[in-house]
């Protein structure tokens, strides 16, 4: 916008200019030379796309003038003459001189131009809503000015997405369905995990600028995820000088963190950089009655659990970047990521142990869980605009690595009627994974046309070491199981390259592509007693496998302008769901001797069909958008639980959940959100996603069919309230929901914040009350043929949060020059 509004300034001036002269005139052939600079009162930064205005006294309608260029500076042609001269520019006071004699080469020298406080105000207006942008693949969510973000994390700031929950786990979901990509600045990114949304929570929320909301993606975009793409783009300051700010936050349960964002930004380069430390305690609980049928515990029929959850995270996050310019067209940025963290999670569970009705025995088990966690992630993107008609080249690397260490104990102990040792374990897990990304994108302007293709590698690889030990309760020695010790290496390689055309014919614009994809598959099994361990996952399952998939994946996305403020959008893509590590590891989790998680190694990807039919409609103050949508989705991914046939050491049968492929999954629903902003001090933001799933497969011999209808709802208003103290309310409902085995419950949470600009509007303090209800907690019921439970999860419990945020040389969402070609957030993932 910085940039338009001069440009068509110029336009009119120049079109002004020409109808001015007299038909058949002749423009003096003698011209002069007005030249000068424009800088900011106070900082003396130049001012990039400035105007020049140049009205002649004698016919008003005659009228010239320019711009200045990234320096400041102006060079305008004109004709001899008195002019009526004015320096203009948005967001800032225009300075007018009148009546000025030019007969020969003249420098105005330099001028500056100061804030205009009225016309800032309407800026930041403006800057701080949360407005959506329509695009031929994707809805942009310019977060604005969120307050419950304040001392908020980025997976916090995601639940405040329309279109996207976030549970009590932090599993991140698009309209209902969990399978969405998660994608920083356009790419995978260690900042966002390997696989898991775990990393999310560590980074601040006042780092994003923007959420792309991708549910019908491109051929551009990488096919992994059925439900779509969410692309979280990070800030990155564009204004000369130096810049940024710094966040503190303290909180109940115990929290705190202190994060600075700064930058600095010359001709020639830009340098950014992010610093956190991050502190957080984290108490949650789990609660579960079960009921288990005849012979699966010997005479026990019922085990209530009730766990208390203490988790402690601490770490430090870096992002140093620099951005050189080589031209004015191209640029080439280098940066660094490392995140260091270490955590202990401490679960007690307290089991009560009945032969109905009477009480037969209590136990208590402790799982300690210690956590070493290191990641590194080093990037390189070049960026070539070879002309201002889109004509573009850009290259990328990448290369993450990550390593956790994860020492374990667990013990149980009978407390009733007897205290006694009932088992020990200590565990010793390793993880590292790491993944390199190349990608070359190429965009071809043909007219009024787009042409673009491209190519991305993808490869990543993990590598998991085991070993678990266990207590003898005779000899009072440990001793490896060598059944579950192991080493498992896991490889994911994806080679794709791709082609799309896009053009528009009048009100009508379409985006044709398609994407060519090779995945391989690789499992790896060492270490271990393979006979011992085939006999714990059933025949038929190969442990050391190498699969690879070819597959085609085209896109199509309409959109048809009815005018200005409406337009209606359809899309179609297909996609894959490759299975995770986790989902492949045979390998059981350890979190209860009688419920455990294992992975699948038969599993294979899922592929999916998807429509989208969206409206968008533009009101003065309101904002609707809505959408129907469909997918079929085959070799579905579904957690099945059974038993495994094996006891523990005092003869209670083991029951594993464990994820396979069921044959469909049929997806429909509809969705509508409405921004409105009906005065200065009032803004309101709601929205609706009805949904309903069909599940058809059987596995071994057992139907897991099943039909679920959902809905989930949010609604936010922020109010100014007197003395200029904002307070914005978030409240979050999701409605009950069902599948082959489990009913869960509807979830309600409602969260508070309060804001005051202070120093000058340079600061910000905020107080943010998460989850007001404590309300925020998982409730289901799962029935299977051999038992039924009654369970409650809550993650974290309240929290309280009050946070200052200062800012250095930047006012509150001010729109200052200083912007050059070359390079920028908006090259990401458009």
């Amino acid at each position: 916008m910085k940039k338009l509004f001069p440009l068509l300034l110029l336009l009119v001036l120049s079109f002004n200019y020409t109808n001015s002269q007299r038909p058949g005139g002749d423009r003096e052939k003698s011209s002069i030379q007005i030249t000068g600079k424009v800088l900011e009162q106070g900082t003396d930064i130049p001012l990039e796309y400035a105007t020049l205005v140049l009205q002649s006294v004698s016919d008003p309608n005659k009228i010239t003038g320019g711009i200045t260029d990234i320096d400041g500076n102006f060079n305008v042609e004109s004709e001899p003459g008195n002019y009526n001269i004015s320096i203009e520019y948005i967001g800032y006071k225009t300075i007018k001189k009148p009546n000025q004699s030019f007969t020969k080469n003249t420098d105005l020298g330099t001028i500056k131009l100061s804030f205009d406080a009225a016309e800032l105000d309407a800026v930041e207006v403006v800057a701080e809503k949360t407005t959506v942008e329509v695009r031929l693949d994707k809805k942009v969510y310019n977060v604005g000015k969120d307050l419950t973000n304040s001392g908020a994390n980025i997976s916090d700031a995601l639940s405040n997405i329309p279109s996207v929950t976030v549970d009590v786990d932090g599993a991140i979901a698009l309209r209902g369905n969990g399978n969405v990509r998660i994608l920083i600045n356009g790419r995978p990114s260690a900042l966002a995990g390997f696989g898991s949304t775990d990393a999310l929570r560590q980074l601040p929320a006042d780092a994003i600028e923007k959420v792309e909301v991708i549910t019908s993606p491109s051929a551009r975009y990488d096919a992994e995820g059925t439900a779509g793409i969410l692309n979280i783009i990070l800030k990155r300051e564009k204004t000369l000088g130096f810049n940024g700010s710094v966040n503190t936050t303290v909180g109940f349960p115990k929290a705190s963190s202190i994060t600075s964002n700064l930058n600095f930004r010359t001709d020639n380069f830009n340098i950014f950089n992010t610093i956190g430390y991050q502190y957080r305690e984290g108490p949650g609980n789990g609660y579960s009655d079960n009921f288990y049928k005849d012979t699966i515990l010997g005479n026990l029929d019922r085990i209530i659990e009730d766990r208390d959850i203490d988790r402690l995270n601490k770490g430090i996050n870096i992002n140093l970047g620099v951005e050189y310019f080589m031209t004015k067209t191209s640029s080439i940025t280098a940066s660094a990521f490392g995140r260091f963290s270490n955590g202990k999670d401490v679960t007690g569970n307290s089991t009560i142990r009945f032969i109905t009705p009477n009480l037969d025995s209590r136990t208590f088990r402790q799982e300690i869980e210690n956590e070493d966690d290191k990641s590194y992630q080093l990037s390189l993107n070049y960026i070539n605009n070879i002309n201002d008609e889109g004509h573009k080249l850009t290259a990328d690397f990448q290369y993450s690595a990550d390593k956790e260490v994860k020492p374990t104990t667990i013990q149980e102990n009978n407390t009733f009627p007897d205290t006694e040792l009932l088992a020990q374990e200590n565990i010793f897990e390793t993880e590292k994974q790491n993944e390199v990304l190349a990608q070359v994108d190429y965009v071809l302007p043909i007219g009024d046309a787009q042409f673009e293709a491209g190519y991305r590698g993808n490869f990543e690889e993990s590598d998991t070491d085991y070993q678990l030990n266990e207590l003898n309760l005779d000899s009072g020695e440990f001793v490896t199981n060598n059944g579950l010790t192991n080493r498992f290496i896991y490889t994911q390689n994806v080679n794709a390259v791709y082609s799309q055309y896009g053009n528009k014919y009048g009100d009508f614009s379409f985006l044709l592509g398609l994407r060519l994809e090779n995945t391989q598959l690789k499992g790896d099994v060492t270490g271990v007693d393979l006979e011992a361990l085939q006999e714990i996952l059933g025949p038929g399952i190969d442990l050391n496998f190498n699969n690879n998939y070819l597959g085609l994946f085209p896109t199509l996305n309409l959109i048809y302008e009815l005018n200005e403020m409406e337009n209606i959008t359809l899309g179609y893509n297909r996609r894959i769901n490759r299975p995770r590590g986790y989902f492949i590891n045979p390998f059981p989790s350890r979190s209860s001797r009688t419920n455990i998680f294992q992975g699948n190694p038969d599993l294979a990807p899922a592929f999916a069909n998807a429509y989208d039919l969206g409206y968008l409609k533009r009101w003065d103050k309101l904002t609707l958008t809505s959408s129907i949508y469909f997918q079929k989705e085959s070799n579905a991914f579904e957690r099945i639980q059974e038993t495994t046939g094996q006891t523990t050491t005092d003869g209670i049968e083991i029951i594993r959940s464990l994820p396979i492929n069921l044959s469909t999954n049929q997806r429909i629903g509809s969705e509508i959100g409405i921004l409105y902003n009906p005065k200065k001090w009032l803004r309101l933001n709601g929205s609706f996603n009805f949904f309903q799933f069909n599940t058809e497969g059987i596995f071994n011999d057992v139907d897991y069919g099943a039909k679920n209808t959902s809905w989930f709802s949010r609604f936010s208003s922020k109010v100014t309230l007197p003395g200029k103290v904002d307070w914005q309310t978030n409240a979050f409902y999701r409605g009950p929901s069902q599948n082959a085995q489990t009913d869960s419950k509807g979830i309600f949470s409602l969260d508070l914040a309060f804001s005051k600009d202070v120093f000058k509007d340079n600061g910000t303090i905020s107080l943010n009350v998460n989850d007001l209800l404590n309300s925020r907690k998982r409730r289901s019921f799962t029935e299977t043929e051999f038992f039924t439970s009654d369970s409650e999860f809550q993650w974290r419990q309240r929290q309280f949060t009050l946070s200052f945020i200062y800012r250095i040389n930047e006012k509150k969402k001010n729109n200052r020059g200083g912007q050059r070609g070359g390079g920028g957030d908006e090259e990401y993932g458009d």
